[in-house]
């Protein structure tokens, strides 16, 4: 889940299955995903960046700017920034540039 934790105590998370198991040849359900050192919430996000071409990067770094340039308080912005750094440190520190710049009158 995704949403946890979170700034306005939303929803937490339960450990309750989404689903019941199904009957077909054998029993379905939910099982415990296997881990692998880059599995993190970070590492997927960082190599679509760096796979991307400079113009796309360039707007996908706008779109975002041009969102969390809305959000008032700051704690948030200073939180989301460091996702896109963990990431990859370019991307978060091109957000965050980008997230001034506008707050700032900018573009």
């Amino acid at each position: 889940m995704n949403y946890e934790p979170n700034s306005f105590d939303g929803p937490r998370q339960t450990g309750q299955p989404l689903y019941a198991g199904l009957a077909s040849q054998g029993i379905s359900g939910s099982y415990a995903p296997v881990r692998h050192a880059e599995d993190d919430d970070f590492a997927q996000a960082g190599l679509l960046y760096r796979v991307m071409k400079e113009d796309e990067r360039a707007r996908l770094v706008a779109n975002i700017a041009g969102s969390l340039a809305q959000v008032s308080p700051a704690d948030i912005v200073s939180r989301a920034i460091a996702h896109f750094r963990a990431a990859d440190p370019e991307y978060g520190a091109r957000v965050e540039a980008a997230v001034k710049e506008r707050r700032a009158g900018g573009a």
